[in-house]
């Protein structure tokens, strides 16, 4: 078997074939077991695929079988841009000339790799550049699965070791409840005991308020969940996300209620806070009332600007101020910090306009 690195820079040249990266350790032991091969194997070709282990040699014949039936393709890097932060964003071609960007993001000694769900995106929110793009497209599972390997095979490169393997957020491009079952297959082959083995509670995946996409969540692994919120006032709200004209905070909060937690298990509500517009004394009261009863922790994010919007960020001073405000309201209160925004990397700057 080849190593992942091997795969990432292989042409396609099997359009038809589906792709080894589509399929769970289930699936896979299917095919073994259909083709008469053992079962057993598939552990060690999942090892191989996503922990680059070659502990125990495949067979020619079983390697044969996997390339005549199997595509191994992976996004190509169509573009690096590096932030002072250390952000690293990846603009990728898909097979059918897409492009994609997936943001690889470091923490105190941990990387986030930051996935997008789909080929821009439907919901349009105006805070978000993004959604200027309008949908072009789903992604399928194995494109999900191929940023994150790019992402992470360029991370053990540039590292020089293999480092702990990074989290994951879905908020690159795309709402990812609206593209539910690709997403969902996607997190249910990261979490692999033999590949990848990345914990639920290391999964963050962010929502618009795709209401529809919310019910589906009671089928996910229990992975953590975020809400872009930004606005407990419905008319406002309605301006940032338009879709939640047809979706009202109220109904999301009573979906989103009704998914079960863990004991230290937290909705992350996420507010992205915009110079004059929901900074003001309203804006809080309405976020606590709407919160203060909830398992909640409220992560501010300071408005990151983009070509042609007409929205402020906000001096530091004043998210500081609004968070005071809300702590004195005794709601759990972070406040994220902006990263790789010169390089259009931060929240809601990713736009691949071809």
């Amino acid at each position: 078997m080849k190593t992942i690195s091997e795969y990432s820079s292989t042409p396609l040249s099997k359009n038809e074939l589906p792709s080894i990266f589509a399929l769970s350790q289930a699936e896979l032991n299917e095919f073994l077991i259909k083709h008469n091969f053992s079962q057993f194997i598939g552990p060690i070709i999942f090892q191989s695929l996503y922990k680059n282990k070659k502990d125990q040699e495949l067979s020619p014949l079983i390697t044969k079988k996997l390339n005549e039936e199997f595509d191994f393709y992976l996004p190509e890097i169509n573009k690096i841009s590096k932030s002072d932060d250390g952000t690293v964003k990846f603009l990728l071609s898909l097979k059918d000339g897409k492009l994609v960007e997936t943001v690889l993001i470091p923490f105190h000694k941990k990387y986030t790799i930051c996935l997008s769900s789909q080929v821009g995106c439907a919901m349009n929110c105006s805070f978000c550049y993004t959604g200027k793009m309008g949908l072009k497209r789903h992604l399928k599972t194995e494109e999900i699965i191929g940023q994150y390997l790019v992402a992470f095979n360029y991370l053990k490169q540039i590292s020089g070791f293999t480092p702990a393997t990074p989290n994951i957020v879905f908020m690159g491009q795309g709402e990812p409840l609206h593209n539910p079952q690709e997403v969902k297959k996607s997190i249910l082959i990261f979490t692999e005991q033999k590949g990848l083995a990345i914990g639920p509670r290391q999964i963050t995946l962010s929502t618009a308020g795709y209401l529809p996409g919310i019910k589906y969540l009671h089928d996910f692994p229990q992975i953590n969940i975020a809400l872009s919120l930004h606005s407990a006032i419905n008319e406002k709200r309605n301006e940032l996300i338009p879709i939640n004209q047809h979706f009202p905070i109220e109904d999301i909060i009573h979906e989103i209620d009704k998914l079960p937690l863990k004991k230290r298990q937290f909705i992350t509500y996420e507010y992205l806070l915009i110079k004059d517009f929901n900074d003001r004394d309203e804006d809080a009261l309405k976020l606590a009332q709407l919160l203060s009863s909830k398992k909640a922790i409220i992560n501010l994010i300071a408005f990151n600007p983009f070509p042609g919007s007409h929205y402020k960020r906000p001096e530091t001073g004043d998210v500081l101020d609004f968070k005071q405000k809300l702590i004195s309201f005794k709601l759990r209160t972070m406040i994220r910090t902006t990263k790789g925004s010169e390089v259009l990397a931060a929240c809601g700057q990713l736009n691949t306009r071809e």
